[in-house]
């Protein structure tokens, strides 16, 4: 009970607060790295940074997914209820949040809430931990909120992330938007970046 009470922000106003602008930063500058108000991990599950991003985003109203290493961590399900409230749910189509712990644990991207035509805005938003937010393959990164293109190498995405993200851009104005967290820190890639190039 001690560690559930003295987990999440140790001043939750301005830490979330600095949080939040650092999420809002990613989403509108994808591919740029930001700095993450890490509290405490929860047990050996969830990390720092996944933890940061859902006490900052989710709330009574916003439906979680949890990847099922995740969900079977009784201190996991115990500090969602106590600090967010958040309900969870096992079909990632009902999901406002997912999380995941590594790319291994997570349902191809269309699996998730894509929104419609009239309420995009109400497509899944992917919280994925990574090993590091550079060394892994190339990619080239155009849209808006980008300069011409920018360079990224996240480790440990999903093989064929690629093609997934390509069909994910197809649908915009649908399609998720994708968090992803590692060292303190987060990269956004929303729905309306384009993977132009990699290796």
């Amino acid at each position: 009970m001690d560690t559930l009470l003295e987990g999440g922000f140790a001043d939750p106003v301005l830490q979330s607060g600095a949080a939040f602008r650092a999420v809002m930063a990613a989403l509108a500058n994808p591919g740029t790295v930001q700095d993450l108000v890490t509290p405490a991990p929860i047990s050996d599950s969830m990390s720092a940074e996944l933890v940061s991003v859902l006490l900052t985003l989710s709330d009574h109203d916003s439906p979680i997914w949890l990847d099922d290493v995740l969900r079977a961590d009784t201190a996991v399900l115990e500090f969602v209820a106590f600090h967010a409230g958040a309900p969870l749910v096992s079909d990632p189509q009902k999901a406002v949040f997912a999380i995941a712990g590594e790319a291994t644990r997570l349902p191809a991207l269309d699996q998730f809430n894509l929104g419609t035509q009239e309420y995009p805005d109400r497509s899944t938003t992917i919280v994925l931990a990574v090993p590091a937010l550079h060394g892994g393959a190339a990619l080239t990164l155009r849209g808006p909120g980008i300069k011409d293109t920018l360079h990224i190498s996240p480790l440990g995405l999903p093989e064929d992330f690629r093609a997934q993200w390509a069909a994910n851009r197809a649908l915009f104005p649908r399609g998720i938007d994708l968090l992803l967290v590692a060292d303190g820190q987060v990269m956004g890639l929303p729905r309306s970046t384009r993977i132009v190039e990699g290796s």
